[in-house]
Formats: C-alpha cells, sequence, structure tokens
C-alpha cells in the first residue's frame, strides 16, 4: 500500500490532508468548549446548531463551487481555500457571541465544502493506475480514522498547558501548512470545459450522477450508511454514559473500536477489490451494517457493544471506501471535479436526515426502537441499491447514435438504419446523455 508514496506529488497531497484533518480535529474540540464558554448549559444547541450549519453549507455550497471552479487551476483554488479556513480559525477564538460562531462556522464549512471534492477529484489525476488509486482511497479512509483518535488525545495534552482557545492556532497552523504543501507541487493540468451557462455547471455533476446505474447504486449506499453510522456517531455517548453508566473512558474505547474496524477493512481493501468487484465489496459491506443494526436490538453489555461497534467499522469503511472508485469510472477528467462534488452534497443530505433522526428516537423512545428503525432504513436502502445496480456492471457498453454528421467523433463502427453502433468506456456526458438499456 505504501508503494503509492514514491509518488512525490502525491506524497505531499496526502500529507497536506493529514496534518489539516488533526488540526480540523483540534478545532472541533475547541469549538466545544468556545460554545459552552459562550452558552454555558445551552452549549448542546450552539454545537447542533454548528453541526446543522456545516451540513447545509456542504449540501449547498459544493455544486455551486465546482461549477464556478471549473476554470481555475486546481492548486491555486486548493491554496486559497486553505488560506481562507486559516483565516477563519483565526477569529475564532476572539468571538464574544453565539451568532458569530454561526457565520464563521459557515464560512469555514462552505470552503471546506468547495475544498474536499476538488482534492478528491485531484487523486485519481495524479494517480491514474486504478491499484494506486485503490490504495489511496484506503489511506484516506485510514487518516480519516486515525485522526478521530489522535486529534481528542492531542487536545488533551496541549489543554494541559494551554487555554483551549489555543487549539485554534493549531486549526491555523495545520490549513496554512497544507497549503505550503500544495504549493509545493505540480498538479497534473485538465482541459478547460466548453463555456456553459450557470445552471448547466452547477447541476452538471448531479445529472450525471443520476444517470449512471453504478452511481445511482451508490447513493442507496450512501443511505445505509448513514443510517447506520448515524447511531454510532450519535447515540454512542447516551447508551455508554446514560444506559450503561460507564465512564467517557468507555465512550473513548467504543469509538477506537468502531474506528479499529474501520481501519482494518481499509487496509483489506486494496486486496479484496483486485479479487472482487466494488459492487460485491460495498453491498457485503452495507449488508454488513444492516446486520449488525438489528443485532443491536439485542445488545446486552459493554463487551457486546465493543463488538458490535467493531463489526459495523468494518462495514462502513468496506461500503464507504471504495466509493471514489466508481466515481472515476463513471467520469471523464473535465467532469469529475463535478462529479465528486455532487457525491459530496448527495451523501450529505443523508446525514442531514439520519443525525437528527438517530438522537430524536433514542431519545423520545428507546436505543432498541433506535436500532431497529435506521437498521430497517439501512435494510430498504441495501433493497434499493441491488435494485438500480446492475450485477454485471460494465465499462464498455455497445450503444447507437443516430443522425450523426459525417465526420463526428462519434461517426465510427458498424451503420445501422439509423446511425452508427459501436462500443467504448461508456460515461454520461454531452454525446451520451442517457444510459444505454444494454447497461441494465
Amino acid at each position: 500500500m505504501l508503494s503509492v508514496f514514491v509518488n512525490r506529488t502525491y506524497r505531499h497531497l496526502f500529507a497536506a490532508q493529514v496534518i489539516a484533518l488533526i488540526g480540523t480535529g483540534l478545532a472541533t474540540v475547541a469549538l466545544g468548549l468556545l460554545a459552552f464558554d459562550l452558552a454555558g448549559s445551552n452549549a448542546g444547541v450552539v454545537m447542533g446548531t454548528a453541526l446543522a450549519i456545516k451540513m447545509i453549507a456542504y449540501v449547498g455550497i459544493a455544486p455551486i463551487a465546482a461549477a464556478f471552479a471549473e476554470r481555475l487551476p486546481k492548486r491555486t483554488m486548493l491554496v486559497t481555500l486553505d488560506v481562507i479556513r486559516a483565516g477563519v480559525a483565526l477569529l475564532l477564538p476572539f468571538v464574544s457571541q453565539i451568532w458569530e460562531v454561526y457565520v464563521l462556522i459557515f464560512v469555514l464549512q462552505a470552503a471546506s465544502a468547495a475544498f474536499t471534492p476538488t482534492f478528491q477529484a485531484t487523486i485519481p489525476d495524479v494517480l491514474p493506475d486504478e491499484q494506486d488509486y485503490t490504495k489511496a482511497l484506503s489511506l484516506s479512509r485510514l487518516a480519516y480514522d486515525m485522526e478521530s483518535l489522535i486529534s481528542p488525545m492531542l487536545a488533551a495534552a496541549l489543554l494541559t498547558v494551554m487555554s483551549f482557545h489555543n487549539l485554534f492556532t493549531g486549526t491555523v497552523l495545520g490549513f496554512l501548512v497544507s497549503a505550503i504543501l500544495v504549493v509545493s507541487v505540480v498538479l497534473p493540468s485538465h482541459a478547460i470545459p466548453e463555456r456553459r451557462s450557470i445552471y448547466d455547471r452547477t447541476t452538471r455533476g448531479i445529472r450525471i450522477y443520476l444517470a449512471t446505474p453504478r452511481l445511482r447504486g451508490l447513493l442507496a449506499v450512501n443511505v445505509a450508511v448513514s443510517a447506520a453510522a448515524s447511531m454510532v456517531f450519535v447515540n454512542t455517548v447516551v447508551i455508554i454514559q446514560g444506559g450503561m453508566g460507564l465512564t467517557q473512558s468507555a465512550v473513548a474505547l467504543a469509538l477506537a473500536s468502531f474506528g479499529a474496524g474501520s481501519m482494518i477493512a481499509a487496509l483489506a481493501l486494496p486486496s479484496l477489490l483486485s479479487k472482487l468487484t466494488d459492487r460485491r465489496v460495498m453491498l457485503s459491506g452495507v449488508g454488513l451494517l444492516v446486520v449488525g443494526m438489528f443485532a443491536g436490538t439485542l445488545m446486552m453489555g459493554q463487551n457486546s457493544l465493543m463488538a458490535l461497534w467493531f463489526v459495523l467499522g468494518l462495514g462502513y469503511s468496506a461500503a464507504q471506501t471504495p466509493s471514489g472508485r466508481l466515481l472515476w469510472r463513471s467520469s471523464h477528467q473535465e467532469d469529475r471535479p463535478a462529479l465528486f462534488a455532487a457525491q459530496f452534497a448527495l451523501s450529505h443530505v443523508s446525514w442531514l436526515v439520519f443525525y437528527p433522526l438517530a438522537g430524536w428516537l433514542g431519545a423520545h423512545y428507546s436505543m432498541t426502537v433506535a436500532f431497529a428503525v435506521l437498521g430497517g432504513a439501512a435494510a430498504l436502502a441495501v433493497w434499493a441499491a441491488f435494485r438500480v445496480w446492475p450485477s454485471i456492471d460494465l465499462t464498455e457498453i455497445e450503444h447507437e447514435h443516430f443522425n450523426l454528421p459525417e465526420g463526428h467523433i462519434h461517426a465510427t463502427g458498424s451503420p445501422t438504419p439509423n446511425g452508427i453502433r459501436h462500443t467504448h468506456p461508456f460515461v454520461v456526458d454531452d454525446y451520451h446523455p442517457r444510459w444505454p438499456s444494454s447497461g441494465h
């Protein structure tokens, strides 16, 4: 897996991702403490609102940012967004009103909504070989899981010698170092897309996404993942401290168990994906999530919870990590940023639904009901994925073009009464606006 670090550009980009993630993790801890400092017992409301603002920014900003940035050099865009995020983090320690927190969080998350899909869409250009890109996806998953473990421990250590306000300094440094690392490499150039209307550019990624059967399957997988994982992210502390009467360290152990499962799956995925299709691996992952959720209705104590969270971590990573391969396979280079932005936005719609639902079900009914309802939602999503994602998912598909002018780029192949029939790697674009029936 580490062989991809031979590529200097990828090595610097990966380091930029890791450092920015740690800085973001420190900001998450500091933001919770800032909310308590400003709002006291209402800090939960502040944090809940901040998370809602984050999700709204992710859903609304990503496609718009991709549309307006498609003509900008990627390196310039990524560095500018890192500098904006550093500037917001620099201001956060000085806020004195809750509304100021909300405004700054929106700006920060809007910049992240533009940065993350662009960054993700850059990696397959840097690592065009599918095996190398698969390794990069697994390393990215590992980076996210390691950040969730390292950042809280680092924040706890730093808080013994400084105030929480200084944690934002770590965030500023993280984004600035990320910008420096991006500046230090030359990113692959991409073709300048033809001029389109604002509407066309804004919706292009989503239209390609929804017109591609394997990506409609991915959308269903995203729903299943968010339904199951929301239970972990929202209710772990409630189950352990409220239901079992255990300590905060038990909460950390449970989340670490989930992270361990996710990391083990990420390490195994490059080998698995060389033998099995993306569809089989990802649907097996969400199937494991569904089984785990219904098993949660029978959960008894801490040890069973730890085992269950480990299993859910395995399914979570197996279902999510290969998604970049599907996006890469389903787009031309010039459409890739828009498609990654569509995935970013559409997947976060699910989180926006299931985060509050997980909390509401646990608070107003019981954890057993929450497991059952969210498990049922995940099961329906898995059923939909099986229905819309073809079991034989061909890359090259025979299809027909009608009424093509002589000399057209696609006017080659076997003549038919109305046009030309030929076969090539098929993606939805201007020349292929609909998926051919043979691809179903």
